[in-house]
């Protein structure tokens, strides 16, 4: 029984899933491959780290400003929430501190300059941990804008080693082509699979870091102004 070699050239060349275009690239679209791949899986690792902290600095933002409302004292509140991370503690303990350096050692608070120096300490805070909060955006940034470039340059590359492929055998068959021009489109196809979760997960969180900030923003001048009805009141 003879085997046509044609055919089982055929059936090779017919062999498009990722594994087998994966195997028959060259070593630059290899690597383009591979490194479209761990960028993908980093992207992911830093949405869902950043999902999960946003949701629980949240939740923990919400418990801290119901405690915060039902304290009848702001110093006593103050000293059973230093120990408290969460980024709304730090912001309240940033305006404690210095409305309690501002009153040291029985000195006469002027009212006007402890809201200015109390707005900008909060302000700072917020800035702080929000900064904090953001950290990595700029990789998912990074990763959403470069990659699908990535890619097109390994289509670039791919397409090129197909029309030599076809020049070196003078072959214009399905067979000779569909392979090179498989591998460069799917350099293509995972850099856009790189790039879209990325830049959806990247807006997302920004929105949700956008949110957190105005609540804090929020709640800073609401402590603002309970402190400055208390000076007024001490007068």
């Amino acid at each position: 029984m003879q085997v046509d070699p044609v055919g089982v050239s055929m059936a090779a060349a017919t062999d498009l899933s990722p594994l087998a275009l994966f195997m028959e690239a060259d070593i630059v679209v290899k690597a383009v491959m591979i490194g479209l791949l761990l960028a993908s899986i980093w992207s992911w690792a830093i949405i869902f780290d950043r999902m999960r902290k946003l949701g629980h600095v949240e939740k923990q933002a919400k418990s801290f400003e119901d405690r915060f409302w039902r304290a009848e004292s702001l110093q006593e509140f103050h000293e059973a929430q230093r120990k408290v991370s969460h980024p709304a503690a730090k912001i309240f303990g940033a305006g404690m501190t210095e409305w309690k350096r501002s009153s040291q050692n029985g000195r006469v608070v002027r009212r006007e300059g402890l809201r200015t120096r109390m707005s900008s300490s909060l302000q700072v805070a917020i800035d702080r941990e929000v900064g904090l909060l953001s950290d990595r955006l700029n990789i998912l940034a990074t990763i959403g804008s470069v990659s699908p470039f990535v890619g097109l340059f390994g289509t670039v590359w791919g397409i090129m080693r197909a029309f030599t492929s076809i020049a070196a055998t003078q072959n214009t068959t399905l067979a000779v082509v569909a392979p090179g021009i498989a591998e460069a489109l799917f350099a293509t196809a995972l850099g856009l699979f790189a790039a879209i979760p990325a830049v959806i997960g990247y807006n997302r969180l920004l929105h949700r870091i956008g949110s957190l900030e105005g609540r804090l923003i929020g709640f800073s001048e609401e402590f603002q102004n309970l402190v400055s009805r208390e000076l007024d009141a001490k007068e």
